[in-house]
């Protein structure tokens, strides 16, 4: 038999299918970290980076912005929350379809906090500044997504 189909059937099925999915256990894990007074419910700050990846993904929320543990729950089982890993050579240039607020999302989903003054430049990469655990810095956010944060 030739091994190479059938290699090249493993990585096309990794490609389709996640290699990886949170568990319930990390779920609950993070949920635990993102519920910070321990009411149940997600709201303004706590539900920031979380309602920037729902918005990153598509995913509908609640109409009055609140995210409750069982949606959470949810969407983090489906890789809603998962950090992006940026492509090799990150930031990219090429022509950049995002809005300024969906560049921001990205930014946010990533776990970037005080995202601020976002222009775009002559590559088509939005640049501003953010801070990250504590840090100021830069933020770069390509046309495919990728954001890149520098201290």
């Amino acid at each position: 038999m030739n091994k190479v189909p059938l290699v090249a059937l493993v990585l096309a099925t990794c490609v389709v299918f996640p290699t990886y999915a949170a568990t319930e256990a990390e779920c609950q894990a993070m949920w635990t970290k993102a519920d910070l007074n321990k009411d149940g419910v997600l709201t303004d700050a706590e539900a920031m980076r979380y309602s920037a990846a729902m918005r990153v993904q598509e995913k509908k929320m609640a109409p009055d912005g609140k995210l409750d543990q069982a949606a959470f729950l949810d969407a983090c089982k489906a890789d809603v929350y998962s950090t992006r890993k940026n492509d090799e050579g990150a930031p990219l240039k090429g022509a950049n379809s995002f809005t300024e607020g969906q560049a921001k999302d990205r930014a946010v989903a990533q776990g970037l906090t005080s995202v601020a003054d976002l222009k775009k430049d002559g590559d088509g990469i939005w640049r501003g500044s953010a801070m990250h655990d504590g840090k100021s810095g830069q933020v770069a956010v390509d046309y495919k997504g990728n954001v890149v944060f520098t201290p």
